[in-house]
């Protein structure tokens, strides 16, 4: 098993971004801020709310085409972090060959997550099977089951998360198919799950503070010049730039992540 540091990723993360800021910070800003800021703004006022407190017994009703939106949106964020990992990953490369390889590898990607997703499902039908069955037999032990099956569910999600996290390096650095990517995903990060789930909570809190701070400032200053619906145009478009800054960053330290674990 190879040895995995967090602080020598770090310190080639902050010399390599540094260094190439200029051809990361652009892909970044066009296929993960930009997408994400205009499906925001495509985003109903009542779907926001259901998403900041999600209630599964008064879900609103999605407007015609928001579901292949988000699904576009997603699509993008991935060829955009695809291209991110290959400028990473092959020194020299440029831009548009970043792009191309990201395209070309893209199909990959999306194989692996469709893979994934379909395993969950098979997953929770058999759970909901089983709880069904024994509810069936007694009501006490269906709750039971049915409140151990969803810790264990969103354990396993956290789990799997985690194990997979090199996927996408995986995918562009390789030329394997969505099997192989998989499996070696998987293999890369045995032995580091705690190392590297450490290293996405703290992401993700940093993430979550920074951009809210931002929206907080510029939505402060959007209202003082325009008004509620510029603050929150502010707040929105601060919050996205501050967010890509961070995911850069954590990007180009999975990269570096992916190296030491492939030795």
């Amino acid at each position: 098993m190879a040895t995995m540091s967090i602080g020598k990723a770090w310190e080639e993360t902050v010399a390599f971004v540094a260094r190439e800021a200029a051809l990361l910070f652009p892909v970044v800003l066009l296929f993960v801020a930009l997408p994400g800021l205009v499906l925001q703004e495509m985003t109903p006022p009542e779907l926001q709310a259901w998403f900041a407190k999600p209630n599964m017994d008064a879900i609103p009703a999605m407007p015609p085409g928001f579901g292949l939106a988000m699904l576009l949106t997603v699509i993008l964020v991935w060829f955009g972090s695809l291209a991110l990992f290959a400028l990473a990953l092959r020194p020299g490369i440029s831009v548009g060959e970043a792009l191309r390889l990201s395209l070309a590898r893209l199909p990959v990607l999306l194989g692996t997550a469709a893979l994934v997703v379909v395993a969950f499902v098979i997953g929770m039908i058999a759970i909901a099977l089983v709880g069904g069955l024994v509810a069936s037999l007694s009501k006490a032990a269906g709750a039971l089951i049915g409140l151990i099956a969803g810790t264990a569910a969103i354990g396993g999600m956290i789990y799997a998360s985690i194990r997979l996290v090199l996927l996408n390096p995986v995918v562009i650095d390789g030329r394997g198919g969505v099997r192989e990517s998989l499996r070696r995903a998987w293999a890369l990060t045995q032995g580091h799950f705690w190392r590297l789930l450490g290293f996405i909570i703290i992401i993700m809190l940093l993430s979550a503070v920074a951009a809210s701070a931002a929206q907080l400032v510029f939505g402060l200053l959007g209202s003082l010049v325009g008004g509620a619906e510029d603050a929150r145009l502010a707040g929105g478009i601060a919050g996205a730039i501050v967010s890509s800054i961070v995911q850069v960053y954590m990007l180009v330290m999975l990269a570096r992540l992916y190296r030491q674990a492939a030795g």
